[in-house]
């Protein structure tokens, strides 16, 4: 294990532990002609033996202001050590934080948020008394009852307790708000909200459009509702109905006007190479989290520099970043890779969940020397540089990092497993097969996650399953095909990979593209078809009991495409060899036939599930998202969203100055369900990568279901989503045409 292990930041404590501070704003003054009124929320989040980490809230109460200074004095002697998403100094008791630039404008109203670590001498850790900001004393201060009490060693998250025992075999999944938007619809807006997956079917609402109630009777139905002939802008907020009792009202809605919503963003500067090579950045691949456990998601962000390679290409690559960045575009942090990781759609795959289960999602990636943190954390030797004259990283220590999702900084660094090794190894000896990832997020023991590191497919295959508790990395265990066992998983991966309980144990497998991992790491099957560009794993065949696997392969000698049982690998049907299948997609596109349909672009036609053709081959091959009202799925690819016919397909959406990503995989920085009701929303990046582009869609839908993300198997696909060739993500259960009431899902919130 790398010693590099730092101290976690942020992790919350119960509030009966916690030290606060509330200065109230009282005092007035005049700078450059703004009035600054402030109130400040100092919180020691966690404290050991000569130290404590506090998080900083400044909340702006009087006229906005574009950069600013917050001061205060220490009075037992605390030092600042560290600190992030501000400048923090110190002179003698005195302590100065300014912003750090991407949140120097506070509006009236606002706030800005930012931590530090600091020592202290074990006996006293008082709080300040007093603040200023700008110069504007912040008064009213309360002093704090009490302290979380020190450890002896350095600090570990403390999850909130729960206040009631979790359903048996229940996993722990995300305390969500409502996520309520609204979307412009003709000449009304169509609001929708989350049904919670924790929420019975007597649970009802009532939406408001300011301070009036626009349904007559509490809403029963789907969590949506056409507010015709509402002005555009309209301020809506909704209250679930429990037992006849309405409950508090939800966050305001997110404000849809023209059918999306755009995120800020800001690109990295452009760079050149060591042989001369300018390059830019784009904005790629694209998760969802909630960083801060305020109940809504975060975006973390994946920059692509225009010279990103693909494993069997040579040359330098700029570095890869990871952004994290509220719904309303603040940038939170921004993680540099460093030079010794380089830059493609197999090398820099990305996590991003709550593991360690307090709340706040983490995020997790391959790290190497030169690392550094959101932070300012470096990790390894920041000098060193194992890039060869082709462009390859072959060489040099290769972590893995799980980095804290509030503020970026590094919680735990351990070495990557598997290691490199021998380079040939692999499969070749100039360095493509051995730097194929792969990652994933599986619950293994059926109620918390885990996180899933892999290398290799083409030939040697190896998996590694970790867990994230008391702010450490720990290993799970290891797959690997060279062991005794398991040589049927070699070369059986895919460009991608899913993750579901094949086998209905309430654990969750790891379906390898034509091997199957168990939960305890074990070689469930494999079929030996070899590899895949790829892959899709759901309830494909209703008649069934169970879940299917639909996969394309690249073999020539073998299937081109093949329907297996999830459960045991047993083929259900196949089609005939036809070279290089590269692409195949499985879903209930169309009512007329039941269940799901498949397609692919080396087979003709459009086959039901026992594998017979049906029609016509859909216009696109890529993507699929729930779009219009009914519960058949839409065809996804570029930059539009179509409804599939038997005699041509329907143009539902065109994108509006935005672009998709990955080449020909044309595929969009992210697709699920984020917010609103059941349906999907599609996020593309700008042409010009300044905002992620959120869309939503405005057709009212009768269909009353859970949010997705509360479908443990769905929610990890978003998770897994940005995998190399990126795949859409699909539940647990049968969604389509004439499907049954699913089950409830038996989870907890946290």
């Amino acid at each position: 294990m790398h010693p590099f292990i730092p101290r976690r930041r942020t992790a919350l404590l119960a509030a009966a532990s916690a030290a606060t501070v509330i200065a109230g704003a009282l005092t007035t003054v005049t700078a450059a002609a703004a009035a600054t009124d402030c109130r400040v929320d100092y919180r020691i989040t966690n404290q050991w033996g000569g130290g404590f980490g506090a998080d900083v809230t400044v909340t702006n109460l009087g006229d906005p202001v574009n950069g600013w200074t917050l001061t205060w004095s220490y009075a037992a002697g605390q030092q600042v050590t560290q600190f992030w998403n501000a400048t923090v100094s110190q002179s003698g008791a005195q302590v100065t934080a300014r912003d750090a630039g991407y949140n120097a404008a506070i509006g009236t109203g606002g706030t800005a948020t930012f931590g530090f670590n600091a020592s202290w001498n074990d006996t006293s850790n008082p709080a300040p008394t007093s603040f200023a900001l700008n110069g504007a004393t912040c008064t009213g201060a309360t002093t704090p009852t009490s302290a979380p009490p020190p450890t002896s060693a350095s600090p570990t998250p403390t999850p909130t307790p729960t206040t009631t025992t979790p359903p048996a075999g229940a996993k722990q999944m995300e305390k969500l708000d409502r996520g309520l938007v609204s979307v412009r619809s003709g000449t009304g807006n169509l609001v929708s909200w989350r049904l919670l997956g924790t929420e019975t079917s007597g649970v009802t609402f009532n939406l408001y459009r300011g301070g009036t109630r626009v349904n007559g009777t509490p809403i029963t139905g789907a969590t949506s509702y056409l507010d015709s002939g509402a002005a555009a802008g309209s301020a809506y907020t909704v209250r679930a109905v429990v037992n006849g009792a309405e409950q508090a009202a939800s966050a305001p809605a997110l404000q849809f006007p023209n059918g999306y919503l755009d995120v800020p963003i800001q690109a990295p500067p452009e760079g050149t190479t060591p042989t001369g090579e300018a390059y830019t950045y784009s904005a790629n691949d694209a998760s969802v989290g909630d960083l801060d456990g305020d109940g809504r998601y975060e975006f973390v962000l994946k920059w692509d520099p225009s010279n990103s390679k693909d494993n069997s290409q040579s040359g330098y690559t700029g570095n890869v970043y990871l952004d994290a960045y509220t719904l309303t575009g603040t940038r939170l942090w921004r993680v540099d890779l460093g030079r010794n990781i380089r830059a493609g759609a197999h090398y820099t795959q990305f996590q991003v969940y709550d593991y360690d289960g307090d709340g706040d999602a983490e995020v997790a990636a391959k790290t190497a020397d030169g690392t550094r943190s959101g932070t300012g954390q470096v990790i390894g030797s920041s000098a060193a540089d194992h890039r060869n004259s082709s462009g390859y990283v072959l060489a040099g220590p290769e972590y893995l990092t799980m980095f804290d999702g509030r503020t970026g900084a590094a919680l735990s660094t351990v070495d990557y497993d598997p290691p490199r090794g021998t380079v040939s190894s692999w499969g070749d000896s100039y360095g493509n097969r051995v730097d194929r990832f792969l990652a994933a997020t599986a619950y293994l023991d059926g109620q918390r996650p885990s996180l899933i590191m892999a290398r290799g497919y083409y030939t040697r295959a190896v998996i590694a399953a970790w867990d994230f508790r008391d702010g450490t990395l720990r290993k799970r265990w290891t797959f690997d095909s060279n062991t005794s066992g398991n040589g049927a998983a070699a070369g059986q991966g895919n460009h991608n990979l899913s993750v579901a309980d094949v086998d209905g144990d309430g654990r969750q497998e790891i379906v390898y593209g034509a091997a199957t991992i168990d939960d305890n790491g074990r070689l469930l099957w494999s079929t030996g078809n070899g590899h895949g560009d790829a892959m899709h794993v759901g309830d494909l065949d209703p008649a069934r009991a169970g879940l299917e696997v639909f996969k394309v392969d690249e073999d020539g000698s073998k299937p081109s495409s093949w329907m297996a049982d999830a459960r045991t690998g047993q083929l259900l049907w196949q089609t005939a060899p036809n070279g290089d299948n590269g692409r195949g997609v499985s879903d209930d596109v169309w009512a007329g036939s039941p269940g799901a349909e498949s397609w692919s672009s080396a087979v003709d036609g459009l086959l039901n599930t026992r594998g017979q053709n049906v029609g016509r081959k859909p216009s696109s091959a890529n993507f699929l998202a729930w779009w219009d009202g009914d519960p058949v799925r839409e065809l996804l690819d570029g930059t539009r969203i179509d409804k599939y016919g038997t005699g041509g397909d329907t143009r539902l959406l065109t994108g509006s100055g935005v672009a998709s990503n990955n080449g020909t995989k044309s595929t969009p920085a992210l697709s699920g369900d984020i917010l609103g009701d059941w349906r999907e929303e599609v996020v593309w990046r700008t042409a010009d990568s300044t905002a992620l582009r959120i869309y939503s869609t405005p057709t009212p839908t009768g269909l009353r279901l859970p949010t997705l993300m509360h479908d443990p198997q769905y929610r990890v696909a978003v998770a897994w989503q940005n995998t190399a060739y990126n795949q859409p993500p699909h539940p647990g259960f049968h969604l389509g045409d004439g499907m049954s009431t699913p089950p409830a899902p038996n989870i907890y919130l946290r």
